[in-house]
């Protein structure tokens, strides 16, 4: 599937952190400025040499448990058709906290290959309160669209706590073969945090016909040994002006983050 919609089975894909859109709290009043800020780092993420890219409404928090609003949605519908029509390669949609029908709806709008859900399944207990996935919805949802938009599921997300104990393993198998998902993410605890590689390797293995990305502390120092166990990484603070989440991208940075997976 990487190979088909990346052109390479190693794969890394860069975050565009969306200013405030309208309605929260930070929001400038100025959509063009949204615009400008989202088409500079896609491009600075495409001349860096990734594979993919994310647009994720980053600056909106607090998030929503649920669903967002109607105008949340028609502003980062314009914005990532804006991001698509700049780059070349795929583009996908991650929706905070959880609306993957929101992700899949712009997605498929857009023209987007893939969607990013937190929660696919389970239960996890996060700072906007419980979140239940329904993969139910988000594939019967895909199906009602006709799209083939792919939906890249967290196992165990950041910033979140499960209800109970299992092992992630077990967890994975559980999105991958109940929760019908195209490919696994792991994370660290936080934004920014790096993977315990020996969790990652538990899911690789529990898991291992589905690709698995790691979705957090990604940067140069630790690319290569990441890659030697998962297909792909995701990557956003590291890539940003003074490593800084809520800076712009730096070139300079994507490139030296893509020499250190060519080596």
């Amino acid at each position: 599937m990487l190979k088909r919609m990346f052109g390479r089975e190693k794969v890394v894909i860069g975050m565009v952190h969306l200013l405030p859109l309208p309605g929260s709290p930070r929001w400038g009043g100025d959509l063009s400025k949204v615009l400008e800020a989202a088409r500079r780092d896609a491009m600075a993420l495409e001349k860096g040499g990734v594979d993919g890219i994310i647009v994720e409404n980053f600056g909106d928090a607090p998030f929503p448990r649920g669903p967002i609003e109607p105008h949340t949605l028609a502003a980062m519908t314009i914005v990532a058709k804006a991001v698509k029509d700049t780059v070349s390669i795929p583009v996908g949609i991650n929706v905070l906290r959880n609306d993957s029908r929101s992700a899949m709806a712009i997605a498929y709008a857009i023209g987007g290959s893939f969607i990013r859900v937190n929660v696919h399944t389970g239960v996890m207990i996060t700072d906007q309160g419980i979140i239940e996935g329904d993969a139910y919805r988000t594939l019967r949802y895909r199906g009602l669209l006709g799209t083939d938009v792919k939906i890249f599921a967290d196992v165990l997300v950041k910033h979140a706590f499960p209800f109970g104990e299992k092992a992630i393993g077990e967890l994975a198998i559980d999105t991958a073969e109940r929760g019908l998902a195209d490919a696994l993410i792991v994370t660290g605890s936080r934004t920014g945090e790096p993977v315990d590689i020996r969790r990652l390797v538990e899911v690789k293995e529990a898991v291992p016909r589905l690709p698995v990305f790691v979705g957090s502390g990604v940067d140069e120092s630790n690319v290569t040994e990441l890659l030697s166990v998962a297909d792909g990484v995701i990557v956003g603070t590291s890539l940003k002006e003074g490593g800084v989440i809520t800076n712009p991208v730096d070139e300079a940075r994507v490139r030296k983050l893509l020499a250190s997976v060519a080596l």
